[in-house]
């Protein structure tokens, strides 16, 4: 297999990255498996072509059954809202298409289990989009932990802070209504902390939780795309219902512990994606609006020079810089979805599934509702009893 001839539902924020992704993937990173934009899928008419046009897709479809029933589509990258992720995925895995779908994975963790099923059941391909593991210094931030470089793991703690709806006129967008986004900041930030800590530290034992909203009314939007929005002229209000910030404890099966928080509304920081790790020989910390960087200590430096040292991941000697610029020329954001195709093309290559898939999905998704569990019922939640 030459090609991947893929079919992407959605254009706006995570369709404009992965359109990026498909299109920079061969130029640095040649290889025998190449991704093909066949199609796009939306529902706006005008605005979908005017992607289409932009992003450099083929061809257009406004119905996502059609997009499926192409004889010329082997891949369905899902992109939209994650209402419509369940009943998009389950079709084309029973078509016989492969599958890209963007985290969370679902709405619920019975709709997440549906769909790894669906997939398994049909031999397809599934990749799920948790793009901060593919950051150069999160691949050596998990080399050194693997090497053992840091000793044993007892503590991480993860952050996922944003500020971008602070003001409480700031429009009613689908990432606040709970039947199109599963939840809020817990699903649309915490999700990938939870997967940096599965995918650095292990898995996760139980958890307990607390959340809020902040701001419980806002006005309906005339607009809106990607994280922006502007507010309609009626001076209708519609409810939150979802959570603006979350928290939680966790314990993890290797016996680590670990401190989650992922919030809306922390003000100045407009996308700060961070954990520390500390383990009995070492540290390492990395926040993503630094994203090149990693800190790192080790405990049997000398002690007249023992500290945090910055790392700054861009070497060939770190992954993927190898296809990139000459030393210190650092990458950005729409990087790590290039990595995240790349390696979606090797599991094609390798006759493999890609990691993260959507067995990765469906652990995420036990873990935001063990702490929607623990919330509600305001005790600890064992992952197992999910």
């Amino acid at each position: 297999m030459s090609n991947i001839r893929v079919g992407m539902v959605g254009y706006k924020f995570m369709g404009k990255a992965h359109s990026n992704a498909y299109r920079a993937l061969p130029m640095f990173f040649p290889a025998s498996v190449k991704p093909v934009m066949k199609a796009i899928c939306g529902r706006d008419p005008e605005a979908l072509e005017a992607a289409r046009a932009q992003f450099g897709w083929e061809t257009a479809e406004t119905d996502w059954k059609q997009l499926i029933a192409r004889d010329d589509i082997d891949l369905i990258d899902i992109n939209a809202p994650s209402d419509a992720h369940k009943n998009i995925a389950i079709a084309a895995a029973e078509a016989g298409k492969h599958l890209f779908c963007e985290k969370p994975l679902a709405l619920s963790l019975a709709d997440a289990r549906e769909m790894l099923d669906a997939a398994e059941q049909a031999g397809v391909k599934h990749m799920v989009g948790f793009n901060y593991r593919f950051a150069p210094a999160v691949q050596l931030a998990k080399k050194l932990i693997a090497d053992g470089r840091i000793g044993k793991i007892h503590h991480i703690r993860a952050v996922f802070l944003q500020d971008w709806i602070m003001d409480p006129e700031f429009p009613l967008v689908w990432r606040l209504q709970k039947e199109i986004a599963g939840s809020g900041s817990l699903g649309d930030l915490g999700a990938h902390s939870i997967d940096l800590a599965r995918f650095l530290v292990g898995e996760f034992a139980e958890v307990i939780g607390m959340s809020e909203t902040f701001v419980k009314e806002r006005p309906l939007p005339s607009a809106m795309t990607g994280l922006s929005a502007k507010g309609g002229s009626s001076g209708e209000r519609g409810p939150v219902t979802v959570d603006d910030a979350t928290l939680f404890l966790a314990k993890f099966a290797n016996g680590a512990i670990g401190t989650f928080e992922a919030t809306r509304f922390a003000g100045g920081h407009r996308c700060t994606n961070a954990f520390e790790i500390n383990g009995s020989k070492g540290s390492i910390k990395f926040d993503f609006e630094r994203m090149n960087e990693l800190e790192v200590y080790f405990a049997d430096d000398a002690e007249d020079v023992q500290g945090f040292r910055r790392v700054l991941a861009t070497d060939a000697a770190h992954a993927y810089m190898d296809a990139w610029w000459p030393a210190g020329h650092t990458i950005g954001y729409e990087h790590t979805f290039t990595h995240e195709v790349l390696e979606l093309m090797k599991a094609f290559e390798e006759d493999r599934q890609p990691s993260p898939n959507f067995h990765d999905g469906v652990k995420c998704q036990e873990v935001l509702e063990a702490v929607d569990q623990s919330i509600a019922e305001r005790r600890w939640v064992s992952i197992s009893e999910l």
